[in-house]
């Protein structure tokens, strides 16, 4: 990863139907508050005015490459100073015309400007933006109500309709956006009209900058402003019809806020209608990945497709979200917004997510940032596979852009630490993160989980959930931590309920529906369970988590066939997990091949030593692969598989017991009753026996006393003897599995069908 290449497999996008022109579809004597045939005459207007040989130089369509600044974001203000008269006394405010018109202003306006000193509009405009910046919203919308009355400009209303938006009164917004206006923007007066005698203006005359004089006899504005009737109809003079149009007929950034609007208020079906069903800008030849930003911003065109993705998922058409999220990042890798909803959504495989990032066009786009934006973008994707290069990209991104203490690139360690097992290591880090940022979405999640893991940290874990529910209660992660709570209390109804409050919150909060699923499978109701992480899988379909889980419920109900379909399907999205390894080892002992379920548990240990994973986490996987192995007679290999396990942890009662059988079925009596007696005697140091909940080595140590008798007994014999006994303590065995589940921590809950699968 030492340079961005160019691009090898760009995101291609598909080619749409040429969108019909409303023009001649609605009467022209009135103006509706909606639009229903998607903004395709703002690419013609776009396009007429690129080719245009007019002199007039006013553009109303925005350029879909641009961002909403019309100039470059480095100079001081997007629109030409005012100069003021020459005086040593006077300083004009830096920001007092930083208005970022949407609409372009002509030259003729430019020179008119630069021979007048600040008006009372003017030094209005500087209110209403040191407002919005001082978040004084009701104070911008006052005043810059007051501005718009004087001027009826379009930029001026654009600029109020965002003040409404900021405090969420999104149909006030709406209505000012669809709301007509002149198609060219007035010359803008620097004072308001004079008081009125008896309704007339008064006949005075004033003088600014160069000796020119206003006529305030004279209308301020080139049209009346017009009410919205009934049903949002205005009804327009026949004498002004081809000289007004709708703020949304005329901007793409207004119709892009309208949209915003409709989707704040939830009208799903109209803010589709005023974006389009997909991408207008697609062949207008301006438009694509290769095409660069002409301002440096964040291109309107992407932000309208991460908008129309957004509107996808509230209808539920999720492949259509997934290719709005992907034409959005394609078009400007600065949206993160996209890569968010399609990389933290999991709307991709791991396998598409790499390929697809990778693929970007960083260069084009970005020349002087590209290996930074790549870097960063990489260190979020999953770590299921790429080991090396995500080492590297969070090395890099330490060493050369001195990011060792950012959240983001700290939350790549932890997750990389997380999908390790190494709760302890991740919840380390997670704490530094949660120390420098109160609250981080990201990593919350992957803190409250291990907490869960770590048994000594429940208590904490209760003390953070109340808090959070203190702070922010309308964030759904602080719900979910209490769901937690309830579930390492062994809790399953009250923490079912905190859950299925989260994904009310926020239904593609996936954590929230995979703990939900668990409520149910340690409760041992697979039947809900796999509902519950079915609904999951159809939610989020580039995750394999949820089709594995799916296949261990039906496990546990013994539908072996839709078992094999989901771990199938599952290891089809991600072959780099080394638990979904393990659990089609386990289906593959079911079916009575020992011979792969044994490749199967050594591929998966291979793959743990990769992530260099604790090898603790996987002695249940040893235990299997040593089964496996005494399956086929291999008791040497069983043998060492065993005695690997009991280096982990020399108290794993059902490594002895096992170990104790493999010696049994060598004829080795002696030893495999030492194994026996130590997998079953009370332990005088502790008082406890090892595992109480496994009374049948007893009879296993038994039946090796009973053998060790006999003088003249062969290996086949002992072999007969051993699998009798363990035919009878199948049905024992069976009953206690239920017993076994409660307390375990999903990652321990998932690998139930191996512990089950390993006694036979």
């Amino acid at each position: 990863m030492t340079s961005t290449p160019p691009p090898t497999s760009q995101f291609v996008i598909p080619p749409i139907p040429h969108l019909p022109s409303p023009s001649g579809s609605r009467h022209r004597g009135s103006i509706g508050s909606s639009f229903s045939f998607g903004p395709q005459h703002l690419v013609d207007s776009y396009i007429d005015a690129n080719s245009s040989t007019v002199s007039n130089t006013i553009s109303v369509a925005l350029d879909p490459n641009r961002s909403v600044l019309p100039a470059s974001p480095l100079r001081s203000s997007p629109r030409r100073h005012r100069r003021a008269k020459s005086s040593t006394s006077r300083h004009p405010h830096p920001l007092a015309n930083d208005t970022t018109d949407v609409f372009q202003d002509s030259e003729d306006d430019a020179d008119d400007e630069s021979e007048y000193e600040w008006g009372i509009v003017d030094r209005m405009r500087l209110w209403r933006h040191d407002a919005l910046m001082q978040h004084l919203y009701e104070t911008a919308a006052f005043w810059g109500d007051k501005v718009l009355s004087w001027t009826n400009d379009p930029n001026d209303a654009f600029w109020l309709a965002q003040t409404y938006f900021m405090t969420h009164q999104y149909s006030r917004a709406e209505r000012l956006l669809t709301r007509p206006f002149p198609t060219t923007p007035p010359k803008r007066p620097s004072t308001p009209p004079p008081p009125t005698t008896n309704g007339h203006l008064s006949m005075l005359t004033s003088t600014k900058g160069k000796g020119r004089e206003h006529d305030l006899t004279q209308p301020l504005m080139t049209m009346p402003r017009l009410p919205m009737g009934p049903g949002g109809m205005i009804e327009v003079p026949e004498e002004i019809q081809d000289r007004v149009s709708r703020l949304v007929d005329m901007s793409v950034a207004c119709r892009y806020l309208a949209a915003q609007c409709l989707v704040r208020q939830g009208n799903w079906g109209e803010a589709t209608e005023m974006l389009g069903e997909a991408n207008p800008f697609r062949d207008s030849g301006r438009s694509g990945p290769a095409v660069p930003n002409v301002d440096g911003g964040i291109k309107v065109e992407a932000s309208m497709c991460h908008l129309r993705g957004i509107l996808m998922l509230k209808l539920n058409r999720g492949d259509q979200a997934k290719q709005c999220f992907m034409e959005a990042l394609a078009l400007d890798v600065k949206c993160y917004d996209a890569f968010d909803q399609l990389v933290g959504g999991e709307m991709m495989t791991p396998d598409e997510e790499w390929e697809f990032v990778q693929g970007l066009a960083y260069s084009s786009q970005t020349p002087q940032d590209a290996q930074f934006v790549q870097l960063i973008y990489t260190a979020r994707l999953r770590k299921y596979k790429h080991t090396t290069e995500h080492a590297l990209t969070r090395q890099r991104l330490v060493e050369e852009y001195g990011l060792g203490d950012n959240p983001d690139v700290l939350f790549s360690f932890a997750d990389a630490l997380y999908a390790n097992f190494r709760w302890a290591d991740c919840f380390t880090l997670t704490s530094r993160i949660l120390g420098l940022v109160a609250i981080h979405n990201q990593t919350m999640p992957l803190h409250i989980a291990c907490m869960y893991h770590l048994a000594h940290l429940h208590s904490k874990l209760f003390i953070l959930a109340h808090e959070m529910v203190d702070r922010e209660p309308e964030n759904p992660i602080s719900w979910y931590a209490v769901g937690v709570w309830y579930l390492s209390g062994g809790k399953w109804t009250q923490a079912r309920q905190y859950f299925s409050k989260t994904s009310l919150m926020d239904p593609r909060f996936g954590p929230a529906w995979i703990a939900f699923g668990h409520t149910f499978a340690l409760e041992s109701e697979h039947d809900h369970a796999v509902t519950a992480y079915s609904t999951c899988a159809r939610m989020f379909t580039g995750s394999h988590l949820p089709l594995m889980f799916v296949g261990m419920e039906h496990i546990m109900l013994s539908n072996y066939a839709l078992a094999d379909e989901a771990l199938n399907a599952a290891n089809s999205m991600c072959d780099g997990d080394p638990l979904l390894y393990n659990e089609r080892g386990v289906m593959a002992y079911n079916h009575g091949d020992y011979a792969k379920a044994a490749t199967l548990f050594q591929e998966a240990l291979d793959l743990a030593q990769v992530t260099q994973s604790s090898q603790k986490s996987w002695a249940t996987t040893y235990i299997n692969l040593g089964t496996c192995f005494r399956k086929l007679k291999r008791f040497d290999e069983a043998r060492i598989t065993y005695q690997k396990v009991l280096e982990l942890d020399p108290r794993h009662s059902i490594a002895l017991g096992f170990l104790g059988m493999v010696h049994h079925l060598m004829g080795y009596l002696d030893r495999a009753i030492v194994k026996y007696h130590e997998a079953s005697i009370i332990l005088p140091s502790h008082a406890l026996s090892i595992d109480p909940i496994n009374p049948h080595i007893l009879e296993l140590l038994n039946t090796a006393l009973e053998s060790s008798s006999m003088t003249a007994l062969t290996p086949q014999v002992i072999d007969g003897q051993v699998q009798q006994t363990i035919e009878k303590l199948k049905v024992k065995y069976g009953r206690l599995n239920g017993k076994d589940k409660v307390g375990k921590s999903p990652a321990e809950a998932s690998t139930r069908g191996a512990d089950e699968m390993s006694v036979g």
